[in-house]
């Protein structure tokens, strides 16, 4: 098969991806092997590439929003020739503290797709059974594929936020995850403040229905309830956590951020105001936001890359020139 494959000896300062001829893996017990319809890219799959996120394996297929046809292997909920999503959470171990207490996101032996495992920059990969999505219809594999990591992270987002409907909500960057969170906001009749610096997000914002819109240097008109940061910087929580109202809570969607920045306790702080990071997701967030999602009908405004413009596809995310998602198709 043919597969966009990152090698961890690569000493470049501008790491690429390999597209080339590996092996199609094969079938494992308890694990499904699917044909890839779609990948979407994640900024994830940038921090892997860059070296945020330290290199696990001397060789890596990255890409975790994956669409797949199951072609093999035994699954009740997804028989072969069924459409099925796998996510970035790939797999825990079941049995920790944490998998224990309904809290498998934070799991102490996890499996990440396309980061301790392969992913989905091929023309097959393998998931496991029970870390698999049936997919809902009425989006076709292109639109799905953005809802595996970017929409279901956002939704744990507004869970971890404690939001609530009819709550005044900022969201902090506006990339492809924050333009499908605004979806669940405005069907649960949220008012919505975004900050971005890019000039076609913040366009978007105000096509996808945002009450307010402003740069990223500019704060909101209003005191919000809560608010999610999406950009991975440190100077955006305190913008941030400069905007709520007392006892409002900030969720941080970000696996990585450039730094934290000192910020004045008293004044931002104080009076019960909260961070709270979000890790991972749970099944139940992937399960609840894919029924949400179908209900509500969020189509993805997206860019597809073929599988030999992956490099491509990481650096339009990197420099924000695409609006919504870009995809992968093989």
């Amino acid at each position: 098969m043919k597969a966009a494959i990152l090698k961890s000896a690569q000493a470049t300062p501008t790491p690429r991806l390999e597209i080339a001829e590996v092996p199609r893996p094969p079938l494992v017990p308890g694990l499904l092997l699917l044909r890839v319809l779609a990948c979407g890219v994640c900024r994830t799959d940038l921090h892997i590439l860059e070296r945020d996120l330290p290199p696990l394996r001397p060789q890596l297929i990255p890409g975790h929003q994956i669409v797949g046809e199951v072609i093999q292997g035994e699954s009740a909920e997804s028989p072969i020739g069924s459409r099925v999503g796998v996510s970035w959470m790939g797999g825990t171990d079941g049995d920790c503290w944490y998998c224990h207490h309904a809290m498998e996101n934070l799991c102490d032996r996890p499996t990440f797709t396309g980061y301790t495992v392969d992913g989905g920059y091929a023309e097959y990969v393998l998931a496991r059974a029970d870390f698999t999505f049936p997919l809902p219809g009425g989006l076709d594999d292109i639109h799905v594929a953005p809802l595996l990591c970017a929409g279901i992270i956002g939704f744990r987002s507004l869970r971890v936020a404690g939001v609530q409907p009819g709550e005044r909500v900022g969201l902090f960057g506006f990339g492809s995850s924050a333009s499908l969170t605004i979806a669940v906001l405005r069907s649960w009749k949220c008012q919505v403040y975004v900050s971005s610096r890019g000039d076609s997000h913040r366009k978007l914002a105000v096509s996808l229905g945002a009450t307010w819109v402003g740069k990223e240097n500019e704060r909101p008109p209003v005191e919000l309830d809560r608010a999610v940061t999406f950009a991975p910087s440190g100077d955006v929580v305190v913008s941030a956590l400069a905007s709520l109202r007392k006892a409002g809570v900030v969720a941080i969607n970000a696996i990585h951020l450039d730094h934290m920045p000192q910020f004045d306790y008293d004044k931002l702080l104080w009076g019960e105001r909260v961070i709270r990071s979000v890790a991972n997701m749970t099944r139940a967030d992937a399960r609840d936001f894919l029924k949400i999602a179908h209900a509500i009908g969020i189509h993805p405004q997206t860019t597809v890359f073929p599988l030999a413009q992956a490099n491509e596809a990481l650096q339009a995310i990197k420099h924000e020139t695409v609006d919504g998602a870009a995809v992968i198709v093989p």
